[in-house]
């Protein structure tokens, strides 16, 4: 079956990924059952623990979900960690500059490419290799995937995008418009214009766009804008559908 990666630095293919909050490999299992083509194990915020993260990577098995995780930071010690216990690729928070992104993605390599240390004792069982030879199966399928989520990493983004190694890039529209002085005004000339420059540096260096998709029309609307990839929240999803059910009983409240 295709890997991320590959599915990836195909152009003609529109990819579906879920950002999980909730630390549960129950809900991953079904999520990946569903067909979707990944879930983000968020690190960053939320409840997520390692202990979680490892069985939510685990519950992926059996499927073409890629499973990968969202760190809390940009640092080799923290990229180690989940990529040991399994993860086909990360999502780094917060890079700014491109020196970021080059710490970013010599974090997914062992010695002489990189800087990961050695260790994949879980992550051999979950690609079913073995310890010596996981490296040389593994490395190149590892995803590297960035969040632009600040003014200063707009103001870098064309350096950014020159940075080899990088797989698919997002415009994170929360924080984005937050450090740019416009908290969720996504119509906001100010958000706009950033938007703009950082879509316009992704498709000249020929990376994968992604971003959150709220609706089918939504999704449609980042499709025609040249975006390859769609996210949503499993939180946000399970809020949504008990409200929607308890919206039918509100007659008799």
């Amino acid at each position: 079956m295709p890997r991320l990666k590959q599915k990836l630095a195909d152009p003609s293919l529109r990819l579906s990924s879920v950002l999980c909050t909730i630390p549960s490999a129950t809900v991953t299992q079904a999520l990946a059952a569903s067909g979707i083509d990944n879930v983000i194990i968020d690190l960053e915020h939320g409840a997520v623990d390692y202990g979680s993260a490892h069985a939510m990577i685990a519950a992926t098995a059996g499927t073409e979900c890629a499973p990968l995780v969202r760190v809390a930071q940009n640092e080799t010690n923290q990229v180690k960690r989940v990529l040991d216990l399994g993860a086909e690729g990360i999502v780094f928070p917060m890079i700014r500059t491109a020196d970021d992104a080059r710490n970013a993605v010599a974090s997914l390599k062992y010695a002489p490419e990189g800087t990961r240390g050695f260790g994949p004792f879980l992550a051999q069982s979950r690609w079913q290799t073995n310890l010596t030879d996981y490296p040389a199966q593994e490395q190149d399928q590892l995803v590297c995937c960035l969040l632009v989520e600040t003014a200063e990493a707009v103001e870098n983004i064309e350096e950014i995008c020159a940075v080899p190694g990088i797989d698919v890039l997002i415009p994170a529209q929360f924080d984005l418009s937050t450090d740019l002085g416009v908290m969720g005004q996504f119509d906001h000339p100010i958000f706009q214009a950033a938007l703009a420059r950082v879509e316009a540096a992704g498709h000249a260096a020929g990376l994968p766009l992604g971003n959150v998709a709220m609706s089918r029309d939504h999704a449609d609307t980042l499709f025609a804008r040249g975006y390859r990839l769609i996210a949503n929240f499993d939180i946000l999803w399970l809020r949504q559908k008990a409200a929607e059910m308890n919206s039918w009983c509100e007659d008799q409240k």
